[in-house]
């Protein structure tokens, strides 16, 4: 799945991806990879924080300038939208980001990742409609991958390894 996705065809076709799983379980990675591939291949992309995203929506609506800031994240073939459920957005918040969903909505890709499966989404958009719309149009036409629940971090710190490749090998007590 995750080699056929690297092939970019996905971008090509405007469709979303969404990493689901919890902390430490490779979704960032993951974003970050694809991310990665398909600016290797030619494509324009953009990688943000959800949170950073809606605050500069916010700011952009202060300064008269949302317009804009939609245009400029409608026009990037792929944008990599990461941390999308650990923080409550207020209706507004939330509001800003449909708006940018909306403008990319089948026309050009979006990956999200999120600690929260869509059930949980309620927490972070509050409003049930809006909630719903947003899922509706991350989900339309594209994949879902759920990474899990075993974070590697966790995983690799009981193995023994975390340590061994700090540099001069720094065991933590």
């Amino acid at each position: 799945m995750i080699n056929t996705l690297a092939s970019g065809e996905w971008v090509a076709k405007g469709r979303p991806l969404c990493l689901i799983g919890d902390s430490g379980t490779g979704k960032t990675h993951l974003l970050i990879g694809l991310g990665t591939a398909a600016a290797e291949a030619g494509y324009r992309v953009r990688y943000v924080l959800a949170s950073r995203l809606v605050n500069e929506l916010a700011e952009a609506e202060n300064d008269r300038a949302l317009t804009k800031v939609i245009a400029r994240y409608g026009r990037v073939d792929l944008l990599c939208l990461d941390e999308l459920g650990y923080l409550q957005l207020d209706r507004r918040g939330a509001e800003l980001l449909f708006q940018v969903l909306t403008e990319r909505e089948e026309k050009t890709a979006i990956a999200i990742a999120s600690n929260e499966p869509f059930s949980g989404w309620t927490k972070t958009f509050t409003d049930p409609r809006l909630c719903a719309a947003i899922v509706d149009r991350l989900t339309y036409d594209g994949t879902i991958i759920e990474t899990g629940t075993t974070s590697y971090r966790l995983a690799h710190t009981r193995a023994g390894g975390a340590n061994s490749s700090r540099p001069g090998g720094a065991k933590s007590s």
